[in-house]
Protein backbone atom coordinates (compact mmCIF):
# COMPACT_ATOMS: atom_id res chain seq x y z
CA UNK A 1 0.00 0.00 0.00
CA UNK A 2 3.00 2.16 0.81
CA UNK A 3 4.43 1.67 -2.13
CA UNK A 4 1.62 2.00 -4.04
CA UNK A 5 1.02 5.57 -2.76
CA UNK A 6 4.64 6.69 -3.52
CA UNK A 7 4.45 5.12 -6.82
CA UNK A 8 1.58 7.38 -7.79
CA UNK A 9 3.02 10.81 -5.85
CA UNK A 10 5.77 9.84 -8.08
CA UNK A 11 3.35 9.83 -11.18
CA UNK A 12 2.17 13.67 -10.05
CA UNK A 13 2.54 16.01 -12.76
CA UNK A 14 5.37 17.95 -13.09
CA UNK A 15 5.58 22.13 -13.65
CA UNK A 16 8.53 23.50 -14.31
CA UNK A 17 8.16 27.32 -12.71
CA UNK A 18 10.84 30.47 -13.18
CA UNK A 19 12.55 28.94 -9.91
CA UNK A 20 12.17 25.20 -10.32
CA UNK A 21 10.51 22.63 -10.93
CA UNK A 22 7.45 21.34 -8.68
CA UNK A 23 5.62 18.12 -8.76
CA UNK A 24 1.52 18.30 -7.67
CA UNK A 25 -1.36 15.86 -7.47
CA UNK A 26 -2.95 14.96 -10.42
CA UNK A 27 -7.03 15.34 -9.73
CA UNK A 28 -9.30 12.39 -11.17
CA UNK A 29 -11.14 15.41 -13.68
CA UNK A 30 -8.02 15.77 -15.38
CA UNK A 31 -6.26 18.56 -13.85
CA UNK A 32 -4.13 19.07 -10.72
CA UNK A 33 -3.38 20.30 -7.58
CA UNK A 34 0.19 22.19 -6.10
CA UNK A 35 0.48 23.02 -2.50
CA UNK A 36 3.32 25.05 -1.14
CA UNK A 37 5.15 26.28 -4.02
CA UNK A 38 7.62 29.12 -2.75
CA UNK A 39 7.03 32.72 -4.52
CA UNK A 40 9.76 34.05 -2.22
CA UNK A 41 12.55 33.41 0.35
CA UNK A 42 11.80 32.55 3.67
CA UNK A 43 11.76 36.03 5.29
CA UNK A 44 13.96 35.06 8.06
CA UNK A 45 17.67 36.12 9.69
CA UNK A 46 18.15 39.11 8.15
CA UNK A 47 15.17 39.03 5.67
CA UNK A 48 12.90 39.56 8.29
CA UNK A 49 11.20 42.72 8.04
CA UNK A 50 12.44 43.72 4.86
CA UNK A 51 10.49 43.76 1.20
CA UNK A 52 9.91 39.72 -0.01
CA UNK A 53 12.93 38.51 -2.19
CA UNK A 54 13.03 35.88 -5.07
CA UNK A 55 13.34 32.43 -3.63
CA UNK A 56 16.28 30.55 -4.40
CA UNK A 57 16.65 28.01 -7.69
CA UNK A 58 16.51 24.78 -7.40
CA UNK A 59 16.79 21.95 -9.72
CA UNK A 60 15.52 18.57 -8.20
CA UNK A 61 11.51 18.35 -8.35
CA UNK A 62 9.70 19.94 -5.35
CA UNK A 63 7.48 17.97 -3.93
CA UNK A 64 4.20 20.42 -4.16
CA UNK A 65 1.26 18.03 -2.47
CA UNK A 66 1.29 18.53 0.82
CA UNK A 67 -0.44 20.89 3.65
CA UNK A 68 2.33 23.59 4.03
CA UNK A 69 2.85 25.58 7.51
CA UNK A 70 0.82 28.89 8.13
CA UNK A 71 2.57 32.39 8.37
CA UNK A 72 3.29 33.04 12.29
CA UNK A 73 0.09 33.75 14.37
CA UNK A 74 -1.14 33.73 17.83
CA UNK A 75 -4.46 31.51 18.54
CA UNK A 76 -7.88 33.45 18.61
CA UNK A 77 -10.38 30.37 19.08
CA UNK A 78 -10.93 27.17 16.96
CA UNK A 79 -11.05 28.93 13.61
CA UNK A 80 -7.11 29.17 13.79
CA UNK A 81 -6.02 26.91 16.23
CA UNK A 82 -4.61 24.60 13.41
CA UNK A 83 -2.70 27.59 11.60
CA UNK A 84 -1.18 28.98 14.37
CA UNK A 85 0.12 25.39 15.70
CA UNK A 86 1.72 24.71 12.83
CA UNK A 87 2.84 28.08 12.01
CA UNK A 88 6.24 29.21 10.62
CA UNK A 89 8.11 32.39 9.85
CA UNK A 90 8.93 30.47 6.24
CA UNK A 91 5.69 30.86 5.10
CA UNK A 92 5.51 32.28 1.73
CA UNK A 93 3.75 29.98 -0.43
CA UNK A 94 1.60 30.16 -3.34
CA UNK A 95 -0.95 26.70 -4.17
CA UNK A 96 -2.65 26.23 -7.44
CA UNK A 97 -5.42 24.01 -8.40
CA UNK A 98 -5.88 23.94 -12.06
CA UNK A 99 -8.83 22.09 -14.29
CA UNK A 100 -5.98 21.84 -17.02
CA UNK A 101 -2.14 22.01 -17.59
CA UNK A 102 -2.21 22.26 -20.91
CA UNK A 103 -0.61 26.21 -21.35
CA UNK A 104 -2.50 27.05 -24.56
CA UNK A 105 -5.78 26.74 -21.89
CA UNK A 106 -5.24 30.35 -20.92
CA UNK A 107 -8.28 29.74 -18.91
CA UNK A 108 -9.13 33.12 -16.30
CA UNK A 109 -7.58 32.88 -13.07
CA UNK A 110 -9.12 33.56 -9.16
CA UNK A 111 -6.36 34.58 -7.21
CA UNK A 112 -7.62 34.59 -2.96
CA UNK A 113 -6.14 36.18 -0.39
CA UNK A 114 -7.49 34.74 2.88
CA UNK A 115 -8.94 37.16 5.70
CA UNK A 116 -7.84 37.14 9.58
CA UNK A 117 -7.91 40.73 10.81
CA UNK A 118 -3.66 40.70 8.87
CA UNK A 119 -3.13 39.32 11.88
CA UNK A 120 -4.40 35.18 11.82
CA UNK A 121 -5.73 32.96 9.28
CA UNK A 122 -3.63 30.75 6.37
CA UNK A 123 -4.15 29.94 2.17
CA UNK A 124 -4.16 26.22 3.16
CA UNK A 125 -7.25 24.37 2.32
CA UNK A 126 -8.48 27.10 -0.39
CA UNK A 127 -7.51 25.00 -3.67
CA UNK A 128 -9.79 21.90 -2.27
CA UNK A 129 -12.34 23.92 -3.82
CA UNK A 130 -14.29 22.36 -6.80
CA UNK A 131 -14.58 25.83 -8.04
CA UNK A 132 -11.88 25.22 -10.54
CA UNK A 133 -14.29 22.78 -12.43
CA UNK A 134 -16.32 25.62 -13.93
CA UNK A 135 -13.04 26.30 -15.93
CA UNK A 136 -11.01 28.84 -13.89
CA UNK A 137 -7.82 28.46 -12.07
CA UNK A 138 -7.65 29.08 -8.28
CA UNK A 139 -4.79 30.77 -6.71
CA UNK A 140 -3.92 31.16 -2.93
CA UNK A 141 -1.34 33.26 -1.26
CA UNK A 142 -0.19 33.33 1.91
CA UNK A 143 1.45 36.57 2.99
CA UNK A 144 3.43 37.83 6.46
CA UNK A 145 0.90 38.62 9.34
CA UNK A 146 0.05 40.83 12.12
CA UNK A 147 3.82 42.58 13.76
CA UNK A 148 6.10 40.17 11.10
CA UNK A 149 3.68 41.71 8.37
CA UNK A 150 2.90 45.09 9.02
CA UNK A 151 5.10 46.44 12.06
CA UNK A 152 7.16 49.85 11.34
CA UNK A 153 10.04 50.69 13.26
CA UNK A 154 12.50 53.30 13.52
CA UNK A 155 15.40 51.63 13.15
CA UNK A 156 13.38 49.97 10.35
CA UNK A 157 12.99 52.79 8.60
CA UNK A 158 16.19 54.10 9.17
CA UNK A 159 17.72 51.50 7.14
CA UNK A 160 14.59 51.18 4.47
CA UNK A 161 15.21 54.91 2.87
CA UNK A 162 12.95 56.45 5.37
CA UNK A 163 10.10 53.79 5.51
CA UNK A 164 9.11 50.58 7.21
CA UNK A 165 5.90 48.32 7.19
CA UNK A 166 3.22 47.02 4.71
CA UNK A 167 5.43 43.99 4.00
CA UNK A 168 2.28 41.29 3.85
CA UNK A 169 1.44 43.54 1.21
CA UNK A 170 4.71 43.46 -0.26
CA UNK A 171 4.59 39.87 -0.30
CA UNK A 172 0.86 39.54 -1.65
CA UNK A 173 2.88 41.81 -4.65
CA UNK A 174 5.35 39.42 -4.96
CA UNK A 175 2.80 36.54 -5.36
CA UNK A 176 1.22 38.24 -8.50
CA UNK A 177 4.31 39.27 -10.04
CA UNK A 178 4.84 35.15 -9.79
CA UNK A 179 1.21 34.69 -10.94
CA UNK A 180 2.24 36.77 -13.76
CA UNK A 181 5.18 35.03 -14.77
CA UNK A 182 4.60 31.27 -14.20
CA UNK A 183 0.25 31.03 -14.81
CA UNK A 184 0.35 29.82 -18.18
CA UNK A 185 2.14 27.01 -17.46
CA UNK A 186 -0.40 25.81 -15.09
CA UNK A 187 -3.28 26.63 -18.09
CA UNK A 188 -3.67 30.02 -16.77
CA UNK A 189 -4.07 33.30 -18.39
CA UNK A 190 -1.89 35.94 -16.53
CA UNK A 191 -3.75 38.57 -18.91
CA UNK A 192 -7.16 37.43 -16.61
CA UNK A 193 -6.41 37.43 -13.14
CA UNK A 194 -8.83 38.50 -10.70
CA UNK A 195 -8.21 39.01 -7.28
CA UNK A 196 -10.46 38.76 -4.02
CA UNK A 197 -10.61 38.15 -0.64
CA UNK A 198 -12.62 38.43 2.30
CA UNK A 199 -12.40 40.33 5.57
CA UNK A 200 -8.91 41.79 6.04
CA UNK A 201 -8.09 40.43 2.27
CA UNK A 202 -10.79 42.37 0.80
CA UNK A 203 -8.94 45.57 2.68
CA UNK A 204 -5.83 44.04 1.24
CA UNK A 205 -7.73 44.34 -1.88
CA UNK A 206 -8.91 47.50 -1.53
CA UNK A 207 -5.36 48.41 -1.22
CA UNK A 208 -4.36 47.12 -4.37
CA UNK A 209 -6.47 48.96 -6.00
CA UNK A 210 -4.59 51.89 -4.78
CA UNK A 211 -1.34 51.00 -4.60
CA UNK A 212 1.30 51.46 -7.57
CA UNK A 213 3.39 48.63 -7.09
CA UNK A 214 -0.33 46.51 -7.82
CA UNK A 215 -0.29 48.34 -11.22
CA UNK A 216 -0.73 45.69 -14.00
CA UNK A 217 -0.72 42.55 -11.69
CA UNK A 218 -4.67 42.42 -12.04
CA UNK A 219 -7.55 42.99 -14.40
CA UNK A 220 -10.26 43.10 -12.17
CA UNK A 221 -11.33 42.59 -7.87
CA UNK A 222 -13.81 40.96 -5.55
CA UNK A 223 -13.98 42.53 -2.10
CA UNK A 224 -16.23 40.66 0.36
CA UNK A 225 -16.58 42.14 3.42
CA UNK A 226 -13.86 44.89 3.70
CA UNK A 227 -12.57 47.84 2.03
CA UNK A 228 -8.98 49.64 2.04
CA UNK A 229 -9.59 52.18 4.75
CA UNK A 230 -12.50 49.68 6.92
CA UNK A 231 -14.11 52.39 7.54
CA UNK A 232 -11.12 53.64 10.05
CA UNK A 233 -8.91 56.18 10.35
CA UNK A 234 -5.60 55.47 8.53
CA UNK A 235 -2.19 55.62 10.43
CA UNK A 236 0.99 57.31 9.64
CA UNK A 237 3.98 55.86 9.04
CA UNK A 238 4.99 58.10 12.40
CA UNK A 239 2.00 56.28 14.60
CA UNK A 240 2.76 52.95 13.30
CA UNK A 241 6.43 53.45 14.29
CA UNK A 242 5.13 54.41 17.95
CA UNK A 243 2.98 50.98 17.93
CA UNK A 244 6.10 49.00 16.17
CA UNK A 245 8.09 50.59 19.18
CA UNK A 246 5.32 49.40 22.18
CA UNK A 247 5.66 45.97 20.58
CA UNK A 248 9.45 46.01 20.64
CA UNK A 249 9.43 46.99 24.25
CA UNK A 250 6.67 44.27 25.03
CA UNK A 251 8.99 41.64 23.57
CA UNK A 252 11.83 42.60 25.67
CA UNK A 253 13.95 45.28 23.88
CA UNK A 254 15.28 49.13 24.71
CA UNK A 255 13.43 52.26 22.91
CA UNK A 256 16.28 52.60 20.92
CA UNK A 257 16.12 48.93 19.34
CA UNK A 258 18.52 48.80 16.61
CA UNK A 259 17.15 46.13 13.62
CA UNK A 260 19.73 43.52 14.59
CA UNK A 261 17.96 43.15 18.01
CA UNK A 262 14.51 43.63 16.44
CA UNK A 263 15.62 40.74 13.73
CA UNK A 264 17.08 38.09 16.64
CA UNK A 265 13.71 38.14 18.90
CA UNK A 266 12.25 34.80 19.06
CA UNK A 267 8.99 34.28 16.83
CA UNK A 268 7.32 33.55 20.07
CA UNK A 269 8.18 36.70 21.79
CA UNK A 270 7.00 38.94 18.68
CA UNK A 271 3.75 37.03 18.56
CA UNK A 272 3.50 37.47 22.42
CA UNK A 273 3.89 41.32 22.31
CA UNK A 274 1.83 41.91 19.17
CA UNK A 275 -1.02 39.86 20.99
CA UNK A 276 -1.13 42.70 23.83
CA UNK A 277 -0.30 45.69 22.16
CA UNK A 278 -2.69 48.66 23.23
CA UNK A 279 -2.78 50.64 20.39
CA UNK A 280 -3.00 54.11 20.36
CA UNK A 281 -6.23 55.74 19.07
CA UNK A 282 -7.87 52.03 18.92
CA UNK A 283 -10.76 51.47 21.11
CA UNK A 284 -10.55 47.81 19.51
CA UNK A 285 -7.39 46.53 19.44
CA UNK A 286 -8.43 43.17 17.21
CA UNK A 287 -8.24 46.40 14.58
CA UNK A 288 -4.44 47.16 15.33
CA UNK A 289 -3.61 45.85 11.75
CA UNK A 290 -7.01 46.82 9.84
CA UNK A 291 -5.61 50.78 9.90
CA UNK A 292 -4.05 51.40 6.35
CA UNK A 293 -0.69 52.64 7.18
CA UNK A 294 -0.05 55.64 4.35
CA UNK A 295 3.87 54.09 4.25
CA UNK A 296 4.70 56.96 1.41
CA UNK A 297 5.28 53.63 -1.11
CA UNK A 298 3.28 51.25 -0.72
CA UNK A 299 0.30 53.16 0.31
CA UNK A 300 1.36 56.84 -1.01
CA UNK A 301 -1.31 58.65 0.57
CA UNK A 302 -4.74 58.00 2.38
CA UNK A 303 -7.49 56.09 1.21
CA UNK A 304 -9.90 58.74 1.66
CA UNK A 305 -7.77 61.22 -0.48
CA UNK A 306 -6.41 58.75 -3.17
CA UNK A 307 -10.21 58.03 -4.06
CA UNK A 308 -10.63 61.48 -4.01
CA UNK A 309 -8.27 62.24 -6.63
CA UNK A 310 -9.01 59.15 -8.38
CA UNK A 311 -5.21 57.98 -7.86
CA UNK A 312 -6.66 54.45 -8.35
CA UNK A 313 -6.67 51.29 -10.50
CA UNK A 314 -10.93 51.63 -11.76
CA UNK A 315 -10.88 47.99 -12.33
CA UNK A 316 -14.34 46.08 -12.77
CA UNK A 317 -14.77 45.37 -9.12
CA UNK A 318 -17.79 43.04 -7.14
CA UNK A 319 -17.88 44.01 -3.47
CA UNK A 320 -20.54 43.76 -0.79
CA UNK A 321 -20.96 43.01 2.76
CA UNK A 322 -23.37 40.79 4.82
CA UNK A 323 -26.39 41.38 6.18
CA UNK A 324 -24.95 40.79 9.60
CA UNK A 325 -21.26 40.43 10.82
CA UNK A 326 -19.51 41.86 13.61
CA UNK A 327 -21.14 43.96 16.70
CA UNK A 328 -20.03 47.30 18.10
CA UNK A 329 -17.03 46.83 20.35
CA UNK A 330 -17.81 48.09 23.98
CA UNK A 331 -22.11 47.14 23.06
CA UNK A 332 -24.96 49.99 23.55
CA UNK A 333 -22.92 51.63 26.32
CA UNK A 334 -20.52 52.33 23.70
CA UNK A 335 -22.78 53.17 20.94
CA UNK A 336 -24.08 57.12 21.32
CA UNK A 337 -19.96 57.69 21.95
CA UNK A 338 -19.43 55.61 18.34
CA UNK A 339 -21.69 57.66 16.91
CA UNK A 340 -20.43 60.88 18.03
CA UNK A 341 -17.07 59.78 17.50
CA UNK A 342 -17.54 58.43 13.62
CA UNK A 343 -20.56 61.05 12.04
CA UNK A 344 -18.75 64.43 13.03
CA UNK A 345 -21.33 67.18 12.22
CA UNK A 346 -24.16 64.78 11.59
CA UNK A 347 -23.82 63.18 14.60
CA UNK A 348 -27.11 64.32 15.83
CA UNK A 349 -28.58 63.03 12.40
CA UNK A 350 -27.38 59.79 12.82
CA UNK A 351 -28.18 59.42 16.80
CA UNK A 352 -31.83 60.15 15.90
CA UNK A 353 -31.74 57.72 13.19
CA UNK A 354 -30.69 54.86 15.64
CA UNK A 355 -32.93 55.95 18.06
CA UNK A 356 -29.64 56.68 20.44
CA UNK A 357 -30.45 60.21 21.04
CA UNK A 358 -31.31 61.34 24.80
CA UNK A 359 -34.93 59.62 25.66
CA UNK A 360 -35.00 57.99 22.33
CA UNK A 361 -35.30 53.69 21.87
CA UNK A 362 -32.57 51.95 20.35
CA UNK A 363 -34.15 50.66 16.73
CA UNK A 364 -33.77 47.47 16.08
CA UNK A 365 -34.75 45.02 12.55
CA UNK A 366 -35.25 41.57 12.04
CA UNK A 367 -32.81 41.01 9.43
CA UNK A 368 -29.81 43.68 10.67
CA UNK A 369 -30.22 42.82 13.92
CA UNK A 370 -29.68 45.26 17.46
CA UNK A 371 -28.87 48.46 17.13
CA UNK A 372 -25.48 47.62 17.99
CA UNK A 373 -25.11 45.10 15.00
CA UNK A 374 -26.29 47.97 12.42
CA UNK A 375 -24.49 50.63 13.64
CA UNK A 376 -21.33 48.75 13.74
CA UNK A 377 -21.78 46.78 10.38
CA UNK A 378 -23.10 50.56 9.09
CA UNK A 379 -19.60 52.08 10.24
CA UNK A 380 -17.07 49.29 9.19
CA UNK A 381 -18.42 47.61 6.10
CA UNK A 382 -21.80 49.02 4.62
CA UNK A 383 -21.26 52.40 4.25
CA UNK A 384 -17.32 52.07 3.39
CA UNK A 385 -18.58 49.96 0.59
CA UNK A 386 -20.93 52.32 -0.48
CA UNK A 387 -17.79 54.74 -0.33
CA UNK A 388 -15.95 52.96 -2.24
CA UNK A 389 -18.74 52.24 -5.31
CA UNK A 390 -19.73 56.06 -5.44
CA UNK A 391 -15.40 56.99 -5.69
CA UNK A 392 -14.87 54.02 -8.23
CA UNK A 393 -17.89 55.08 -10.71
CA UNK A 394 -17.19 58.30 -10.17
CA UNK A 395 -13.81 58.20 -11.84
CA UNK A 396 -14.82 55.79 -14.59
CA UNK A 397 -14.97 52.28 -12.78
CA UNK A 398 -18.07 49.39 -12.80
CA UNK A 399 -19.19 47.85 -9.67
CA UNK A 400 -21.58 45.17 -8.64
CA UNK A 401 -22.03 45.79 -5.46
CA UNK A 402 -24.37 43.55 -3.04
CA UNK A 403 -25.68 42.32 0.64
CA UNK A 404 -25.98 38.41 1.46
CA UNK A 405 -28.62 38.11 3.86
CA UNK A 406 -28.99 33.79 3.49
CA UNK A 407 -28.85 31.40 6.14
CA UNK A 408 -29.93 27.73 6.06
CA UNK A 409 -32.72 26.82 8.54
CA UNK A 410 -32.32 27.44 11.85
CA UNK A 411 -29.07 29.15 11.09
CA UNK A 412 -28.13 33.17 10.88
CA UNK A 413 -25.72 35.14 8.69
CA UNK A 414 -22.55 36.50 9.82
CA UNK A 415 -19.13 37.61 9.19
CA UNK A 416 -17.91 35.20 6.27
CA UNK A 417 -20.84 33.45 6.26
CA UNK A 418 -21.05 33.29 2.41
CA UNK A 419 -17.81 31.72 1.83
CA UNK A 420 -19.60 28.19 1.77
CA UNK A 421 -21.73 29.25 -1.32
CA UNK A 422 -18.72 30.35 -3.30
CA UNK A 423 -16.28 27.08 -2.46
CA UNK A 424 -18.59 24.44 -1.97
CA UNK A 425 -20.30 22.63 -4.88
CA UNK A 426 -23.67 24.76 -5.28
CA UNK A 427 -27.04 22.75 -3.94
CA UNK A 428 -30.80 23.46 -4.94
CA UNK A 429 -31.84 25.57 -3.50
CA UNK A 430 -28.79 28.11 -2.16
CA UNK A 431 -27.37 31.57 -3.36
CA UNK A 432 -26.00 30.83 -6.31
CA UNK A 433 -22.62 32.86 -5.05
CA UNK A 434 -20.30 30.77 -7.38
CA UNK A 435 -22.09 30.88 -10.70
CA UNK A 436 -22.53 34.90 -10.50
CA UNK A 437 -18.32 34.78 -9.20
CA UNK A 438 -17.33 32.48 -11.75
CA UNK A 439 -18.76 34.73 -14.66
CA UNK A 440 -16.83 37.16 -13.16
CA UNK A 441 -13.79 36.27 -13.07
CA UNK A 442 -14.65 34.74 -16.96
CA UNK A 443 -15.95 37.73 -18.33
CA UNK A 444 -15.96 41.00 -16.57
CA UNK A 445 -19.70 40.85 -15.00
CA UNK A 446 -21.34 38.39 -13.51
CA UNK A 447 -24.58 38.33 -15.23
CA UNK A 448 -24.75 34.83 -16.89
CA UNK A 449 -27.60 32.67 -18.61
CA UNK A 450 -30.03 31.23 -15.59
CA UNK A 451 -29.02 34.06 -13.52
CA UNK A 452 -31.02 36.99 -12.03
CA UNK A 453 -29.76 40.43 -13.74
CA UNK A 454 -27.90 42.01 -11.68
CA UNK A 455 -27.73 45.27 -12.69
CA UNK A 456 -24.00 47.39 -12.16
CA UNK A 457 -24.11 50.15 -9.62
CA UNK A 458 -25.21 53.60 -10.47
CA UNK A 459 -24.71 56.16 -7.86
CA UNK A 460 -28.36 57.78 -8.22
CA UNK A 461 -29.52 54.48 -7.77
CA UNK A 462 -27.48 52.71 -5.89
CA UNK A 463 -28.55 49.51 -7.37
CA UNK A 464 -27.40 46.08 -5.41
CA UNK A 465 -28.06 42.65 -5.77
CA UNK A 466 -29.19 41.25 -2.32
CA UNK A 467 -29.03 37.46 -1.68
CA UNK A 468 -31.52 36.40 0.97
CA UNK A 469 -34.33 33.72 2.01
CA UNK A 470 -36.02 34.95 -1.38
CA UNK A 471 -33.00 34.57 -3.62
CA UNK A 472 -31.43 36.67 -6.06
CA UNK A 473 -33.28 39.74 -6.40
CA UNK A 474 -32.20 43.31 -7.27
CA UNK A 475 -32.61 46.24 -5.29
CA UNK A 476 -31.50 49.78 -4.58
CA UNK A 477 -30.65 52.28 -2.30
CA UNK A 478 -28.78 50.30 0.37
CA UNK A 479 -29.02 52.03 3.40
CA UNK A 480 -28.91 55.42 1.90
CA UNK A 481 -30.43 57.44 4.92
CA UNK A 482 -27.29 56.45 7.43
CA UNK A 483 -24.79 55.96 4.75
CA UNK A 484 -25.37 59.51 3.01
CA UNK A 485 -24.04 61.27 6.21
CA UNK A 486 -20.43 58.93 6.14
CA UNK A 487 -18.35 58.61 3.32
CA UNK A 488 -15.10 57.00 4.52
CA UNK A 489 -13.61 54.36 2.11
Amino acid sequence: MIALALALAAAGPVIRTDHGPVRGEALASGGAVFRGIPFAAPPVGALRWRAPRPPRRWTRTRAAMAEHAACPQVVYGDWNRTAANASSEDCLFVDVRTPSLNGAAKLPVLVWIHGGSNRAGAGGGTVESRITDKGIVLVSVQYRLGAFGFLSHPALSREQGGRSGNYGLMDQQAALRWVRRNIARFGGDPARVTIAGESAGAMDIGLHMLSPGSRGLFAQAIAESGTAGFGTAPRTLQANEVVGTLIARGAGLPADATAAQLRRLPMAAVLKADAQVDAPGLDDDSFVWLQAVVDGAVLPDTPAHLFASGRINPAPLVIGINARELTLHGGLPAAAAAVRREFGRYADRALRFYGLQPGGTPVSDARLGDVTLQLANDITFRCPAIAVSNALTRHGGTVWQYQFDYAPPGGTVSHASELGYLFNPPQPGQPPLQAYWVNFVKTGEPNGAGLVRWPAYDRKTRDYMAFDQDGPVARRDLRRDICDLRDTP
